[in-house]
């Protein structure tokens, strides 16, 4: 009996000893929530969300402090995977953060003069080009942040409406008003008028 109670101390001793050698040795740095939402995440550093990057983003929600619905360039479909990750529901995007309209950078090719700035300050490598040669957009990987506006030292960059064609088209969320309506003396007193 006592050898059973030796050999059942041992074990726990040496399986304690086991787990606090790997806690110290297998530690994770950072918070592997905010792993996955960062990995959701478009990684576009725009800025749009109201914080400097999309780390900075994932962190904040992970810790419960920032909402699910603020990356515009994710759209809704990140919305719905964060918030799915999160166990949370997911909820439209935030009407502050996005545009009423969503929109894309045009460059006036004529004006342009490939000085190469808007390429560095595209955080999404939407923008083509060469230095001293013409540049363009790929409109389909444009996500409106606006970072190339200020770089541009001849103003030849414009934000313009996203075309709307069907595959871009999506149907708009309802808006409730909940108003309290005056209740009129045929109502008020139980009686429906014909």
């Amino acid at each position: 009996m006592l050898m059973a109670i030796l050999v059942i101390c041992g074990l726990a001793l040496f399986f304690g000893a086991l787990l606090g050698y790997t806690a110290i040795r297998c530690k994770v740095e950072g918070n592997p929530v905010a792993e996955k939402i960062d990995a959701l995440l478009p990684q576009s550093q725009c800025g749009q969300c109201g914080y400097p990057g999309c780390r900075p983003y994932s962190e904040a929600v992970a810790k419960g402090e920032a909402a699910v619905n603020l990356c515009v360039p994710g759209g809704e479909n990140t919305v719905k995977a964060i918030a799915e990750l999160m166990g949370v529901e997911a909820i439209p995007l935030d009407a502050d953060a996005a545009e009423p309209v969503p929109l894309v950078a045009v460059i006036d090719e004529n004006t342009c003069i490939g000085c190469t700035l808007c390429i560095q300050a595209c955080p999404v490598d939407a923008i083509v080009g060469a230095a001293k040669h013409m540049h363009t957009i790929i409109a389909s990987e444009c996500t409106g942040c606006k970072l190339c506006l200020p770089p541009c030292p001849v103003d030849c960059i414009a934000m313009v409406p996203l075309k709307l064609e069907p595959a871009s088209w999506k149907w708009p969320y309802p808006v409730f008003k909940l108003t309290q309506q005056p209740a009129n003396d045929a109502t008020a007193n139980g009686k429906v008028a014909s």
